[in-house]
C-alpha cells in the first residue's frame, strides 16, 4: 500500500491520519504559532503578520489571510500580548481619567476615544476619580504600574506633568507634556448670549459651574465679557453658583426655586450644562411656569438626550465625540513620534436652536426694562 502522505505538525503532534484526527489533536492542547504554521504550511512570520495586522500584511494574498484567520478562529489561537509587548517594548494600552463613567458628557467623549483605540489595536484602562484630589494624584501612578503608555484626561484637574504623554480634554492649565483640547469658550458665549439678545431677551439668569469643573472659569469669564459688550446688566441675585457634584437633572432642579425666590423678573436662563438645564426646566414647570412660553432656557454640551427632552433643548454643542477622536489620535501620534506636543487645540462650538427658546413673554419683562 502506498504510504499515506503526512501533514507536518510539530510540538509532538501525531503526524498523518485523517484531517479530523489532526484537528482533534490540535483542539486538545494549547496551540503555538509554530504549530499553526505547520498546520497551514505557512511560516510563523506570515501568520504573525496577518494576526497582528502588521505593516506589510497587504502584500500577503487575501486568500492566505483568510486561511490564517479561519484557522486561528477554529483553534482559538490568539497572539501573545505579552510577547508582542516585550518585542516592541510597548503595552498597547493607555489610561483614561474621568470624573464619572456614566456622565453623558464623558460617555460621548469616551465613545470617540474608544473608536480610535479599537481601530489602532490599543486597549484602555479607565479610572473614575469622582473629582477627589487624592485619586487624581494616585490613579496615574497605579495605571503607570500597569504599563500604560500615555493618558487621556477628561475634565480632570491635573496639577503637574507626568513622565508619559498626556492629552487633556477640557484642559485649561498649561502643564509640560500635556496637550490641551478645549472648546473656544469665547465663541460659545457669543453664540448663547447673542441668540437670546436677538430674540429680545435683556433680563438673563445664569448658572455658574462648579469650581471643580475645568470649564467653569473660562466659560463664566467669556459669558460676562459678551454681556458687557451687549450692554446686558447681570444682577447678582440672578446668578446661581452650582456646588453639588451630580451628573443628573437633580443638579439644576433647585436652581429654579432659588431664582424665583429672588423676586427679580428674568426672561431667560443660561445653564452651565444640559443636565442642569433639564432639571431647571422641571423646576420651573413645578412652579407653573412654561418653557419657553414664560422662560427660555439655553443648555450647553448637546448631550444625547437634549434633542429628545420636552421641550427639546436649545444648546451650545460641543462636538464631544469628535473631541474624543481628536484626543486619541493626538495621543497615538505622540506615542509614535509622529508629532510634537501641539500644546493647545481649540474646538469650535455650534449653536443648536430647538424648542426651549423664543422671544420673551411681555408679562415677565420688568416695567422699567
Amino acid at each position: 500500500m502506498p504510504k499515506q502522505k503526512s501533514t507536518p505538525v510539530s510540538d509532538g503532534a501525531v503526524k498523518g491520519g485523517p484531517a479530523a484526527d489532526r484537528d482533534a489533536f490540535l483542539h486538545s492542547r494549547p496551540i503555538s504559532l509554530r504549530v499553526l504554521g505547520d498546520y497551514l504550511d505557512l511560516s510563523p512570520a506570515t501568520i504573525s503578520l496577518v494576526l497582528n495586522n502588521a505593516p506589510g500584511v497587504r502584500s500577503i494574498p487575501q486568500e492566505t489571510r483568510d486561511r490564517v484567520l479561519a484557522a486561528a478562529k477554529k483553534f482559538d489561537y490568539r497572539p501573545s500580548f505579552y510577547a508582542r509587548s516585550l518585542r516592541r517594548k510597548q503595552s498597547f494600552s493607555v489610561g483614561v481619567l474621568v470624573p464619572e463613567l456614566s456622565d453623558g458628557y464623558s460617555v460621548l467623549i469616551m465613545d470617540g476615544i474608544e473608536e480610535v483605540l479599537i481601530e489602532e489595536g490599543y486597549f484602555y484602562l479607565a479610572a473614575s476619580h469622582r473629582r477627589k484630589a487624592d485619586l487624581i494624584e494616585e490613579y496615574p501612578r497605579l495605571l503607570m504600574d500597569r504599563s500604560v503608555e500615555g493618558f487621556i484626561a477628561i475634565d480632570t484637574a491635573l496639577q503637574h506633568s507626568l513622565p508619559i504623554p498626556v492629552v487633556a480634554v477640557a484642559g485649561h492649565r498649561t502643564i509640560e507634556g500635556v496637550t490641551n483640547i478645549a472648546l473656544d469658550h469665547r465663541r460659545a458665549a457669543e453664540l448663547a448670549i447673542r441668540h437670546l439678545y436677538q430674540l429680545g431677551h435683556r433680563h438673563l439668569a445664569f448658572m455658574r459651574g462648579q469650581t471643580f469643573s475645568s470649564d467653569s472659569d473660562d466659560r463664566w469669564k467669556n459669558l460676562m465679557a459678551v454681556n458687557r459688550e451687549l450692554g446686558i446688566e447681570v444682577h447678582p441675585e440672578l446668578v446661581v453658583q452650582l456646588e453639588l457634584n451630580l451628573s443628573s437633572p437633580e443638579l439644576g432642579y433647585p436652581v429654579a426655586e432659588r431664582l424665583l425666590q429672588q423676586k427679580r423678573p428674568f426672561t431667560a436662563l443660561v445653564s452651565f450644562n444640559d443636565i442642569a438645564a433639564i432639571g431647571a426646566i422641571r423646576g420651573f414647570r413645578d412652579h407653573n411656569l412654561r418653557v419657553p412660553d414664560d422662560i427660555s432656557v439655553v443648555g450647553f454640551d448637546d448631550i444625547q438626550g437634549a434633542a429628545y427632552h420636552n421641550p427639546s433643548l436649545t444648546t451650545i454643542r460641543q462636538p464631544l465625540r469628535s473631541m474624543g477622536v481628536t484626543a486619541a489620535k493626538i495621543l497615538l501620534q505622540r506615542l509614535r513620534g509622529q508629532t510634537q506636543d501641539p500644546g493647545h487645540i481649540a474646538i469650535t462650538p455650534e449653536l443648536i436652536i430647538r424648542e426651549s427658546t423664543m422671544p420673551p413673554n411681555p408679562q415677565r419683562i420688568p416695567r422699567n426694562g
